[in-house]
């Protein structure tokens, strides 16, 4: 009874079987489809847009016929047909879902079946991975299937863009999936049907869309539906981290040195306190004392409370960040090292300071801190798209946060074939020392017996501690960590091959599988009889390796996440092949030593198990993963908390750049309402001067004066008659005159620059007046969110002020973008000139350039004026290039490395 209780209640075999009655009816379509010609696919595929487009059919309607024409292109032009469970997977992605599919299972020919179904509908669909060799192989891989359906396919990478093109032949060797891609611009490669890229190219893009000075600029056509391939690594663990697009501003660096010299007369005993659970590091009272005794200083927190905050940035640097673990050192640079994938993350620095104390630490050279221009994190970018599904090996234990989180359920789909994979309870040694020694015995023996093996380690130290070991045995292997990712794809791929050993970082998200016998080489043969021969040769060695036991894979460690040694795991079984799994712990390892190895401890203390003698049973297996399911939960609720502050956020960074965006495009698509929207902001700021004006019940000469001046600064115009209108007591009256000389002065510059012409000026002050107030008040905001928890000690709750500080900051952000936008367009002056084309180029260069080059020296004293929670509004202008008379060959104002006429000049337009 209650074996029958669980399975009726149970929401994925439910959901599992409801597919399967798809899966059934794409079934019977198969044999219809292989009476038709090639061209039938494509003429169909139009048709089906067609019915789309007139609202003749749904996709849903659809779902079928569908995914049956992407099943038979695929066996014609890959020679891969989708397994049932792939198709089921296919439907759940379509349904928004995140699919569990275990590692091997083909997750890249799963998607193309929703992706096709989705892309029908012309408005775009993207595949989001991981790195740029899964995102360049998919798309020349997959595109071959759907150019047969008539789509087209494109990638974007770190600074590249492609199409898939049968007719192009690139010349790349080794591997044919790559060689049909075609050089692209960004912005074609957003306007094919299905786009493969990976994650922070789409943030990116996002940013820059965002920072655009005009719409030929704009790259992004909007977020209809999304697959985000390894979706556990990309919307969890990377998460946390916010795309920022940042510039730099000057400093004095040197103290950075000077701090990190002074961490390290520190005492650890006395003069700090580390929690490596919660990774924070703050000076004690004595620690405190001996820096001020150090800097000469009384009371730190009174005379340089920045000081103090960079301090304990070195602190942190010191004690909690490790070379080859956190971060490598690489060329005089300090790279970090994604402490998932155990890749580099080139080009990403950590923030508040860290990345210059850890370089001070190392003695590299520092570079400037920056200011943020704009910032996204992946959680609120990927959930403004209107579907979201994702695919990984590893997705039920983080369950609760996707629906929480992207509202989306998680479902595990069946594997085509049993796993035969045998997961061995953990081995328990006392100390590091012990445990490694036992793995290189283990790694020996199966080397001698010729079965491969997977190594995975938690950093790149112990990662090259295996290797050293191994090498002193004499035992040949592959390294692959994040100093020698280049040549991963080939290392993973044979790693199956019989005596293989392959000692790796981090498993997760590599997106190879390892095949038993080794992968053939994905190279074009000359002969059928070729292929035939590589593919019997593969299929000995395969069967060898299976006699053998399959892949061996050995953890080193356990990691405070289970889905990362899930991973790991998951790489032995693969389609049903056997294998088997085992991991070595230590009570060194920091599991263990951080979140609860004591009462282990004290057990193999008072048993006196020697150093090289391990504890195992399924008990203990099964209370360190008691301890990592409480370091997740912990984790999540650190995640929530933060998604609850970056929400503040988002709903700000989405009126602003709706707002943006209407003034971009307005010129464009409707001049009338572009003229609107402008002639209102003018009439907001004026009505908001009349009332001030009107609220002082008696008013002498010297006020009257001061209004006049007002006036004269927001609309630049000397007003006549001002006197009488004011006699009058009639404040719509003053409104009304006052609009109609600012509208007056509107129009005679609308006219005498050209209407076009006007509207690009208009449009670019406009926009730059937003991005400057928008990095200022982005600064803000993070001062803000760094203070806003000392608030928690007056019992407040931090969160509710951090809200309500933050609405107050952005209504005066709203209110500052406004006025400063109107007093900007009002200001230009148009000078008339004899020949009326050179009159309009000489003064859309003097305007453009006045729109940026005048916005510099306002801003700083208006931020002033207004008590704007400016830092730097002076640091802004070191960025911007002199004044200086632009030609049309110039290089464009706005820092593109375009020409001026390629790019904000009008008639590049």
């Amino acid at each position: 009874m209650l074996s029958f209780i669980k399975k009726y209640f149970d929401f994925n075999k439910k959901e599992v079987d409801r597919l399967y009655k798809f899966v059934s009816a794409i079934n019977e379509w198969e044999s219809q489809l292989l009476e038709k010609n090639d061209d039938y696919f494509k003429n169909r595929t139009l048709e089906l847009k067609n019915l789309l487009k007139h609202k003749k059919t749904t996709l849903q309607e659809i779902v079928i016929e569908t995914y049956a024409l992407v099943r038979e292109a695929s066996r014609r032009t890959i020679g891969l047909r989708h397994h049932d469970v792939q198709i089921l997977a296919g439907i759940a992605l379509h349904e928004g879902k995140i699919i569990e599919q275990k590692t091997g299972e083909g997750k890249t020919l799963t998607a193309t079946t929703a992706l096709y179904l989705n892309a029908l509908t012309d408005e775009g669909v993207h595949l989001v991975t991981v790195n740029d060799y899964l995102a360049r192989r998919d798309a020349g891989w997959m595109g071959k299937i759907f150019s047969f359906l008539g789509l087209s396919t494109g990638a974007i990478i770190s600074g590249e863009s492609f199409i898939y093109d049968a007719d192009y032949e690139s010349g790349i060797k080794g591997d044919e999936r790559l060689v049909h891609l075609r050089p692209i611009t960004r912005k074609e490669a957003y306007a094919t049907d299905i786009l493969y890229g990976i994650n922070s190219e789409f943030g990116f893009d996002y940013l820059r869309d965002n920072m655009a000075h005009a719409p030929h600029a704009l790259v992004q056509r909007g977020f209809h539906f999304a697959i985000v391939d390894e979706a556990d690594s990309v919307l969890i663990d990377e998460a946390r981290t916010p795309h920022i697009i940042s510039a730099p501003y000057e400093q004095d660096i040197s103290r950075y040195y000077d701090y990190s010299r002074i961490v390290k007369k520190l005492n650890p005993i006395e003069d700090y306190v580390i929690d490596e659970k919660l990774k924070t590091a703050h000076l004690s009272e004595k620690g405190i004392e001996k820096v001020e005794a150090i800097l000469g200083v009384k009371n730190i927190y009174e005379k340089d409370f920045d000081t103090l905050f960079h301090i304990e940035a070195a602190l942190k640097a010191e004690t909690l960040f490790h070379v080859d673990k956190e971060y490598i050192v690489s060329n005089g640079e300090v790279i970090i090292v994604d402490e998932f994938t155990g890749r580099l993350l080139e080009g990403r620095r950590f923030s508040e300071g860290l990345h210059q104390a850890i370089e001070a630490k190392e003695g590299v050279a520092i570079k400037q801190e920056s200011k943020t221009l704009a910032t996204v994190s992946l959680q609120n970018y990927f959930r403004m798209y209107s579907k979201l599904a994702g695919m990984t090996g590893t997705a039920l234990t983080e369950a609760e946060e996707f629906s929480k989180i992207y509202k989306t359920d998680v479902l595990s789909i069946p594997t085509h074939r049993s796993s035969a994979r045998v997961d061995k309870p953990d081995l328990i040694y006392k100390n590091a020392k012990g445990k490694f020694a036992a793995v290189v015995e283990d790694i020996a023996a199966a080397y001698k017996k010729g079965r491969p093996v997977l190594v995975g380690t938690t950093s790149i130290d112990k990662n090259e501690l295996v290797s050293k070991l191994l090498k002193e045995r004499g035992i040949p292997h592959e390294l692959l960590n994040a100093k020698n990712h280049e040549h991963e794809a080939r290392i993973i791929a044979q790693a199956g091959k019989k005596h293989a050993i392959t000692v790796a970082t981090n498993m997760a998200g590599r997106g190879v599988d390892i095949v038993l016998g080794g992968e053939i080489e994905q190279s074009t043969f000359k002969s059928k009889a070729e292929h035939d021969k590589a593919l019997k040769a593969w299929q000995v060695a395969h069967d060898e390796v299976v006699t053998l036991g399959g892949l061996y894979v050995i953890g080193t460690e356990r990691h405070e996440s289970r889905r990362i040694d899930n991973q790991l795991r998951g790489r032995s079984g693969r389609q049903g092949d056997p294998g088997e799994t085992m991991f070595f712990v230590s009570l060194d390892d920091d599991v263990m030593r951080i979140f609860g190895g004591e009462q282990i401890s004290n057990l193999m203390s008072m048993l006196k198990f020697p150093e090289d003698q391990p504890l195992s049973h399924g008990m203990v297996s099964r209370a360190i993963e008691s301890a990592q399911s409480k370091v997740e939960g912990f984790n999540f609720d650190i995640r929530k908390h933060l998604v609850e502050y970056d929400d503040v956020l988002n709903r700000q960074r989405d009126i602003v750049y709706s707002l943006r965006k209407k003034i971009l495009m307005y010129p464009e698509t409707d001049r009338k309402e572009f003229k609107s929207t402008v002639l209102n902001m003018i009439h907001e700021q004026l009505v908001g001067l009349s009332t001030d004006f009107f609220a002082i019940p008696d008013v002498d000469e010297n006020f009257k004066k001061q209004f006049e001046a007002d006036i004269e600064a927001m609309i630049n115009i000397k007003i006549k008659n001002l006197d009488s209108v004011l006699q009058e007591n009639n404040q719509l009256a003053l409104e009304q005159y006052l609009f109609k000389q600012a509208k007056t002065k509107y129009d005679q510059q609308s006219k005498q620059l050209g209407e076009d012409s006007w509207n690009e000026v208009v449009r670019t002050l406009i926009t730059s007046t937003i991005d400057q107030f928008w990095t200022i008040h982005l600064t803000a905001i993070d001062d803000l969110r760094q203070g806003i928890n000392l608030r928690g000690f007056a019992q407040l709750d931090p969160l509710t002020e951090y809200k309500n500080e933050a609405f107050k900051m952005f209504e005066k952000l709203l209110s500052d973008i406004k006025f400063e936008s109107v007093r900007r367009v009002m200001k230009v002056e148009v000078s008339q000139y004899e020949n009326k084309k050179d009159s309009i180029a000489s003064s859309e260069n003097k305007l453009l350039e006045s729109a940026v080059f005048e916005k510099a020296s306002s801003i700083d004293a208006f931020s002033k004026k207004n008590n704007s929670p400016s830092k730097s509004g002076s640091k802004v202008n070191s960025t911007l290039p002199k004044k200086t008379s632009l030609g049309r060959n110039d290089p464009c104002w706005c820092g593109s490395g375009k020409k001026f006429k390629k790019c904000h000049y009008p008639e590049s337009n």
